[in-house]
């Protein structure tokens, strides 16, 4: 992996954390959430969006289809995340979904991109979900029969993670679209798929605005900087690298949880970074 490779990761993992951490704190999240900030972040990157269409000019159809497909994957992830939390606990669905999403993106990168990291690559990533996974589940219940409803909507989720980042590394790469654009049309898209349910929530909507106003604004910006910082890492290396990399970002999460929030099992919870930087540390390596 080269430098500028892991300055992106390592830059659009302290955003995705940051953004993260800010939802943390407000206390605020649901689809009215998600739709403003979809479109503040459309206000944000349409205008950049446009200027990078001249400077490039992309193909329009490969942007429609790019951009289309992924903002129903991402709703659809945004939609099964949300059901997971109602269902389950946290602690549960979130390490299952941020740890197979990886596994998955690196496996069907292998298959489907015939991409080859190497032992050290595959350890790497290995190590990564493994300690994403001890992360999650420090302290969390470990009882089956209520623990169920949440692993299987963690591991949709994990699945939706894999679709997205898989579909959109393709778009970056093999169809040669900015992403910027991609996230441009992306985030415009989510937010016409969500109004439906914005219009049936008017009053959450204005109340949302008028009490977090400034949080929808960070989230509009470090959300889709931190996934654009990403692909462009992936046009750069393999998406079997890329992928288990990022989740960087839950080390900073998990850090700031104790430091910030004094959140229980610290212990658990930096034995489980050590082992995600480990991880990442091999996937630097790794040619």
């Amino acid at each position: 992996m080269s430098p500028l490779v892991l300055l992106l990761i390592l830059a659009g993992g302290l955003a995705h954390a940051t953004w993260n951490l800010v939802v943390k704190r407000s206390a605020v999240s649901g689809p009215t959430f998600v739709w403003l900030t979809a479109v503040f972040a459309g206000v944000v990157l349409v205008p950049v969006g446009i200027v990078a269409a001249v400077i490039d000019p992309p193909s329009w159809s490969d942007l429609a289809l790019a951009a289309g497909v992924s903002a129903i994957l991402h709703v659809g992830y945004f939609l099964a995340l949300q059901a997971g939390y109602r269902a389950g606990d946290v602690s549960v669905v979130y390490p299952l979904a941020r740890g197979t999403g990886p596994l998955l993106s690196v496996v069907f990168a292998v298959v489907l991109f015939a991409e080859r990291p190497g032992p050290i690559g595959f350890a790497g990533a290995a190590a990564v979900v493994v300690g994403v996974v001890v992360i999650g589940f420090a302290g969390g219940r470990a009882n089956w029969r209520t623990a169920r409803p949440g692993v299987l909507w963690g591991l949709l989720v994990g699945v939706l993670i894999a679709a997205y980042t898989l579909w959109d590394a393709h778009a970056v790469t093999a169809l040669a679209i900015s992403p910027i654009l991609l996230n441009a049309g992306t985030s415009t898209l989510e937010a016409v798929l969500l109004t439906p349910v914005a219009v049936r929530r008017r009053d959450q909507v204005r109340a949302t605005l008028r009490n977090h106003w400034k949080d929808v604004l960070v989230v509009a910006v470090l959300s889709p900087l931190s996934y654009i910082l990403i692909l462009f890492a992936m046009q750069l290396a393999p998406v079997s690298i890329v992928a288990p990399a990022r989740e960087i970002s839950v080390v900073f999460v998990a850090l700031a949880g104790w430091l910030l929030f004094r959140e229980p099992h610290p212990a658990a919870r930096l034995s489980g970074a050590a082992v995600v930087v480990l991880g990442v540390a091999l996937l630097a390596a790794a040619r």
